[in-house]
């Protein structure tokens, strides 16, 4: 990564010595774009070498590179219809498809739709489950089957949860298989939120963010796509309730050996595959999600109203 005269934040806090095999402790979070209204979803599009990340609440998506800094991409990015629709109405979670398509979990539109990097237009993967209008999905993640799994908490709402406009009474996590068919395979979670796949896809890991049970699961994968029994990996709650401090579990990604890389109370949180805590990257500012960038190395983070970055030794799972 080349060194820049970026504005810097944050601090690398070890709980485990472990942790310096994955991050030097020295490294620093450089600050690469700010005055957003709410980071989300960054993507880094392997093909441009350029990222994309989600202003929720602006309706927009962003472009960042190295050579050409930041750009507008996309507006409106997740609400097409006619005035006001929340204080959340664009895209969040961003991933590119085996295609290389954009997708996107487009709050105000309320659905899952895929779009070319190329020629434009959208297509709309999924919007409803046995007829009823999702709430606003939130986070997507693509199985090596085809399939996308996706979160559906009620942020996007005008109201939240009491929001009229409720088709559903969960908030459930979500495939689309190949062919199109939509099934619920997590009902329980009362705000489901980030997710990722372990490396080998054994796992689905799912983030809640609900400040009375602040915690990050794993659910078995099974053949069929469905998913087993889940399981708490790291209950994040105590922490949140005896440290005052800020934010959520919410957006995750996992390296090749495993390890989560995941927004929580306080910044970043690193945890082992064992749900060991190996450390914590303290950004003082409610931090929203990640994503491997560049060579797989660099960690990008979508910090309230920063882009952000940071060297690892590691490489995402993937790469």
């Amino acid at each position: 990564m080349a060194q820049n005269n970026f504005p810097t934040l944050g601090t690398i806090l070890i709980e485990d010595p472990t942790l310096q095999q994955f991050l030097d402790p020295q490294a620093k979070v450089e600050v690469l774009a700010s005055g957003f209204k709410w980071s989300e979803g960054p993507v880094w599009v392997k093909d441009g070498g350029y990222l994309l990340f989600s202003d929720v609440p602006a309706n927009t998506i962003y472009r960042w590179s190295a050579q050409d800094g930041l750009s507008h991409f996309l507006s409106p990015s997740g609400y097409t219809g006619l005035g006001t629709y929340s204080d959340e109405p664009g895209s969040n979670g961003l991933i590119i498809n085996r295609e290389g398509e954009l997708i996107a979990c487009e709050h105000g539109d309320r659905r899952l739709s895929s779009m070319s990097l190329t020629v434009g237009g959208k297509t709309t993967l999924a919007d409803r489950y046995q007829g009823k209008r999702f709430n606003s999905p939130n986070d997507v993640v693509q199985h090596s089957s085809g399939s996308y799994y996706f979160t559906d908490p009620p942020y996007g709402l005008a109201q939240k949860h009491k929001d009229p406009s409720r088709e559903t009474p969960i908030f459930g996590v979500y495939r689309v298989n190949p062919a199109g068919q939509v099934s619920v395979v997590i009902k329980d979670l009362n705000r489901p939120n980030g997710l990722a796949f372990s490396p080998d896809e054994s796992h689905l890991y799912v983030a809640q963010s609900d400040p009375e049970a602040a915690k990050w699961m794993a659910y078995p994968v099974k053949p069929n796509g469905e998913l087993g029994i889940g399981k708490i990996i790291l209950d994040a709650t105590p922490a949140l309730k005896s440290n005052a401090l800020k934010g959520l579990p919410d957006g995750l990604k996992v390296d090749r050996a495993g390890n989560l890389w995941a927004s929580g109370p306080g910044g970043l949180w690193i945890i082992s595959p064992q749900g060991k805590l190996l450390g914590r990257i303290d950004l003082g500012e409610l931090t929203s999600n990640c994503a491997w960038g560049d060579d797989g190395s660099v960690l990008y983070l979508t910090v309230n109203g920063y882009l952000c970055r940071i060297q690892t030794r590691t490489r995402g799972a993937g790469w």
